[in-house]
């Protein structure tokens, strides 16, 4: 009868150890997503800037092509301009969209 209450004894110390030792390794796991979000977030301005610069230079390309196909009489100059200004506002509207979720 001794030994038995002596393993449920040492069986319970053992479980009580592993579960204090999962409880201080969580806190760790917490810090590591708090110092991720963190950075994550810190690349979102440049990132932002970076598609609204990327934006304005499809913007003038397109404008360029646009023109070009505008003065040379084509008959395709609004699909291309549509087109163009789609791509552009797609970025705007992404870039937007996807700083209001994240932040």
């Amino acid at each position: 009868m001794n030994k038995n209450i002596r393993q449920k004894f040492i069986l319970s110390a053992a479980l009580m150890i592993a579960a204090t030792a999962s409880a201080f390794a969580q806190g760790n796991g917490i810090a590591g997503i708090n110092e991720a979000t963190s950075m994550v977030s810190s690349y979102f301005d440049p990132g932002t800037k970076l598609i609204y610069a990327i934006g304005a230079v499809v913007g003038l390309i397109g404008g360029v092509k646009v023109y070009g196909k505008f003065s040379s009489g084509d008959p395709d100059t609004s699909k291309t301009a549509a087109s163009w200004f789609g791509a552009c506002i797609f970025l705007i509207v992404a870039a937007t969209i996807l700083r209001s979720f994240f932040l």
